[in-house]
């Protein structure tokens, strides 16, 4: 006996409605699926553009940077021809990127670096303490409230691994050298990082271990003597925006000086060779910048520092 497949109930044109339906689902589907493909790849279009466009103009920057650079040297050893001393202040300058590529401001700060205390100076090149930078350098930290113990800790840091150490343990996590940069004072113990940014913009460990009366700020002249105090310091800033000092025998006509000022002689000058070159290209959120130490004596140039971020 044959079995006849029994014939569905549905309608055709229900049927028909069905297959139908079951299409479009596919269809939104597939249009879902290619929309958010090409979404993405706008997106990654999009971004690979961003990016090439922000390297594009971060190098323009960084060009911009490296010729503020130089310009900001030239500035300065045309300067040291025309006088026989440092002006008082940093110098800086900001004005529009000459460059048509690019729409942006660049920015030079000059600072000499003769107004700042030498840490390295705290230690001879044989190895032995000099014990009258360390006291500067003690009278400097009483200047700016911190503890006079840091001196001690720097000089074993520095000091040859020998040495008898000034603060007991203190030997042994030293570098045994001089140091590289001045951020190296964040890895000696007993200096935190708020005694470091206190102490940051008055040393360095450039320049020629002489104080430049015409560039220094009231902290670091404290530290020529423990016969000038916040009141004499003042005195010398105040002096010099009128007139600055033309030679280390000047200071002598500053009030109260008259007696100490013979005391400094040998350990003060008026002009200096060292400076830091800071050079800022910008435009929009972008920024190139250039942080540099020379040593500029007439034509003669030499890069004791660089660093680009």
């Amino acid at each position: 006996m044959r079995h006849c497949k029994k014939a569905s109930n549905i309608p055709i044109h229900k049927q028909v409605q069905n297959n139908r339906g079951i299409a479009l689902v596919l269809t939104l589907m597939v249009v879902s699926i290619i929309t958010a493909m090409v979404v993405e790849f706008v997106y990654g279009v999009y971004v690979s553009t961003n990016a090439l466009h922000n390297w594009q103009v971060s190098r323009e920057l960084s060009l911009a940077a490296d010729s503020a650079t130089r310009l900001g040297a030239r500035l300065v050893s045309e300067k040291a021809g025309l006088l026989s001393y440092t002006p008082p202040g940093a110098f800086e300058i900001a004005q529009k990127i000459p460059f048509e590529e690019i729409d942006g401001t660049i920015a030079i700060r000059i600072e000499d670096e003769n107004a700042r205390f030498n840490v390295n100076n705290l230690v001879y090149a044989t190895g032995g303490p000099n014990t009258v930078a360390i006291s500067a350098f003690v009278r400097l930290l009483n200047a700016l409230g911190l503890r006079p113990d840091i001196a001690d800790r720097v000089v074993d840091w520095i000091g040859p691994p020998n040495s008898i150490p000034r603060i007991a343990d203190s030997k042994n996590l030293t570098k045994n050298a001089k140091l590289d940069s001045i951020d190296e004072l964040l890895l000696i113990p007993g200096i935190g990082e708020d005694a470091f940014e206190r102490l940051r913009p008055y040393v360095t460990i450039y320049g020629n271990n002489i104080i430049n009366i015409n560039t220094a700020e009231v902290p670091v002249l404290m530290s020529l003597s423990d016969k000038i105090d916040k009141g004499t310091a003042a005195n010398v800033v105040g002096y010099r925006e009128r007139t600055p000092f033309q030679m280390p025998t000047d200071i002598l006509q500053v009030a109260g000086f008259q007696t100490v000022g013979a005391s400094v002689q040998g350990y003060i000058s008026v002009r200096s060779n060292t400076f830091r070159i800071t050079a800022t290209a910008s435009s929009g959120d972008i920024k190139r910048i250039i942080e540099s130490v020379m040593y500029i004596a007439g034509p003669t140039q030499t890069v004791n520092y660089w660093r680009e971020y």
